[in-house]
């Protein structure tokens, strides 16, 4: 996906989480390891475009977690809130407002949730416990661990 401007994009980050262990994938052009996640697109909003890169990135169809306040009327849909918004830099000139998005497989089992590598995005994907995110080469960024490590413990404590 091009910017969509030269100084500063939109994007989504979704923080899958099953059975304790988030979903990572090693970015193939970056070498880091990161949510699921990318560029809003023109025709799309933030969640239409979560659920697309979740669909595109991993096979998974995801329920976004989140309150969708109660006043959607004619003319306007209320939205899922993004559990944590941040910006940071890609180049020197460049930035994204990531809006972070924790989330679940609409599907899954004890024999757990099949996923399909976008081999020209990603080297792999992969289910991660807390403990595995400090074993991960290349190692991981330290705020991305921290939302790993708070989606995981948040989603694991609900129902």
């Amino acid at each position: 996906m091009a910017h969509l401007h030269e100084k500063i994009d939109f994007t989504v980050a979704i923080f899958v989480v099953h059975d304790g262990k988030v979903l990572l994938v090693h970015h193939r052009k970056l070498d880091k390891w990161l949510p699921l996640g990318g560029h809003i697109e023109l025709d799309e909003d933030p969640e239409q475009a979560a659920l697309r890169e979740a669909k595109e990135e991993s096979g998974l169809d995801v329920e976004l977690l989140g309150e969708r306040p109660p006043t959607t009327g004619p003319g306007t849909r209320a939205l899922i809130a993004p559990r944590f918004l941040d910006i940071h830099r890609i180049t020197d000139t460049h930035e994204h407002i990531g809006m972070i998005y924790w989330a679940r497989p609409k599907v899954g089992s004890a024999r757990g949730v099949p996923t399909k590598l976008a081999a020209g995005e990603h080297h792999d994907i992969r289910w991660c416990s807390a403990t595995d995110l400090d074993r991960l080469q290349p190692s991981m960024s330290d705020a991305v661990k921290w939302y790993c490590r708070h989606a995981i413990r948040e989603i694991s404590n609900q129902p």
